[in-house]
């Protein structure tokens, strides 16, 4: 997959990730499961960090993230003290499913914040699950107004790693802060692939 693939766009989903991979018991509040794509993820992560291939979490790939560089997990952080619920709302259409619900505040002069051009951003929420402990090299650059982590990057990693907890492909190409994260993860994955194509002493000069 790392050779035929310029970049990995880590999807959300429906199952979490099992909490065996953050060495956990499952309980009835982790929700469904889906071991297949734990065992390919979690090891792609980390092996695209390391080469500095560009990925993209989002919502459940974000959560993939964080367990790949040995965080872990709230299996439901609206039973949290002080936590909003950010499940997505049980009915109403797919507008108002996916609509924005709350600020994310971003560190001033950090990654996002630079990509923004801006401090705070409105996204949806549609999420059980959240980080509970940070994996190593993993800095959270934004968080809800209720703690929750919802943006993050790889410390010193060499290729693109951002990963939100929100769902920006809703309204992509017209949503102002999901524009721009396509449009960067874009560039990288551009970027990789010219540089795949460029001979052996090309991509060392």
């Amino acid at each position: 997959m790392l050779e035929v693939c310029d970049g990995f766009l880590l999807t959300g989903g429906r199952p979490n990730v099992h909490p065996e991979e953050y060495g956990e018991a499952a309980t009835a509040a982790h929700g469904e499961f889906d071991r297949a794509r734990d065992a390919i993820t979690l090891p792609l992560v980390r092996a695209c960090a390391q080469r500095g291939q560009p990925f993209f979490g989002i919502c459940r790939g974000f959560q993939e993230v964080n367990v790949a560089m040995g965080g872990t997990l709230y299996p439901e952080i609206r039973d949290l003290p002080g936590r909003q619920n950010h499940r997505m709302p049980p009915d109403g259409t797919l507008e108002e499913k996916f609509a924005l619900r709350h600020v994310v505040t971003l560190t001033d002069g950090g990654v996002f914040h630079r990509l923004f051009g801006a401090r705070e951003v409105m996204t949806n929420t549609l999420h059980g699950q959240g980080i509970k402990t940070v994996g190593q090299d993993i800095v959270v650059d934004g968080h809800a107004p209720d703690g929750t982590p919802e943006a993050i990057y790889i410390k010193d990693a060499p290729g693109f790693t951002l990963s939100v907890q929100w769902h920006p492909e809703w309204d992509a190409a017209n949503d102002p802060v999901s524009r721009p994260l396509f449009e960067a993860f874009g560039d990288a994955v551009r970027a990789w692939a010219g540089c795949k194509r460029k001979s052996p002493l090309q991509r060392s000069a």
